[in-house]
């Protein structure tokens, strides 16, 4: 059964096939939800089906946390970001469809500024919208022409690991890990050139991010906000008022870029809107003053830098 509605929603170029207890299974099409069968999903069936995806260790995590993130690949279908979850009804399942193919910066709309955002030999780069706006592949777009186009040495701490890269010029590390606090406190032994980490979750991973970022790496991330002043904003407001002086200033040194994205319906599908913010002198005195309100009316006037904001993109 599960299989068989996998393959089902790939070919129907689905986004997200949604398995939920006592309900029919549905899938996101251009960012809408539709039925895909008339039949409901009894909870039994269901959950026995979900849990052969899982060896022992994922079945005691999901039995204790109610949920799990995983990666599903199937040789015949391909590959799947799922996240496993009890609900008031039973057990539910949402499976990404990740294409097998990363596509390149022209196929993603990706204008001309992104390649040179990824010669920065340090600093972090911020991909940010909100959930299923795109992220991960305008990151997977980024590492794979630093890949055919740089010989870096780049390693990624993900959960789980989306896309699949093949070393052309570059050697890349993928890791999958539920926690990224040891493994970042260990990263740079391992001689990273660029480290992809996924969203920065917490005050740690954004401390850490920035402190890669000082010791001469080029970090990549992503954060779930709708705007680059929004992204500002977050990163300084999750630490205590006593250290956000100092936050800004880290920022203020660090930051290259912050690109914010979202989906738009088109005739053939959906394309990506890219709102993008550099970080010009004039707007690292802004966020080092905490003037972070003023740096939209920069974004506005700064399209010799690259820079736009999103009813202009």
């Amino acid at each position: 059964m599960l299989n068989s509605m996998l393959s089902l929603s790939v070919t129907q170029k689905a986004s997200d096939l949604h398995l939920s207890s006592g309900e029919v299974a549905r899938i996101r099409i251009n960012g809408q939800l539709q039925c895909l069968s008339n039949e409901k999903l009894s909870h039994l069936k269901l959950e026995t089906e979900l849990l052969t995806l899982l060896n022992q260790s994922q079945k005691t995590q999901l039995q204790q946390n109610k949920q799990i993130d995983l990666a599903y690949q199937s040789p015949e279908i391909g590959r799947f970001r799922v996240n496993i979850f009890y609900q008031q009804r039973g057990i539910s399942a949402v499976f990404r469809i990740i294409k097998n193919h990363i596509p390149d910066l022209a196929e993603i709309g990706a204008p001309e500024v992104f390649k040179k955002l990824i010669m920065h030999e340090s600093g972090i780069i911020l991909v940010t919208g909100a959930t299923g706006s795109g992220k991960s592949t305008t990151l997977a777009s980024l590492i794979e022409h630093i890949n055919f186009t740089q010989s870096k040495h780049i390693i990624t701490l993900e959960d789980p690991i989306e896309f699949i890269y093949h070393n052309q010029r570059s050697l890349i590390q993928q890791r999958e890990l539920t926690n990224f606090d040891h493994a970042l406190d260990s990263l740079l032994r391992q001689d990273p050139d660029i480290i992809l980490l996924g969203e920065l979750r917490n005050k740690k991973a954004i401390q850490t991010a920035l402190t890669i970022a000082e010791t001469g790496h080029l970090v990549f991330a992503t954060l779930h906000t709708c705007s680059a002043v929004q992204s500002i904003n977050r990163i300084i407001d999750v630490f205590d008022e006593s250290s956000r002086n100092f936050i800004r200033m880290q920022l203020s040194n660090n930051l290259r870029a912050i690109i914010s994205q979202q989906l738009v319906p088109t005739e053939n599908g959906r394309k990506a809107l890219f709102e993008i913010l550099i970080n010009t002198s004039a707007v690292s005195n802004l966020i080092n003053e905490g003037k972070i309100k003023q740096i939209f009316s920069l974004m506005q006037t700064g399209q010799q830098y690259g820079m736009q904001v999103m009813p202009k993109s």
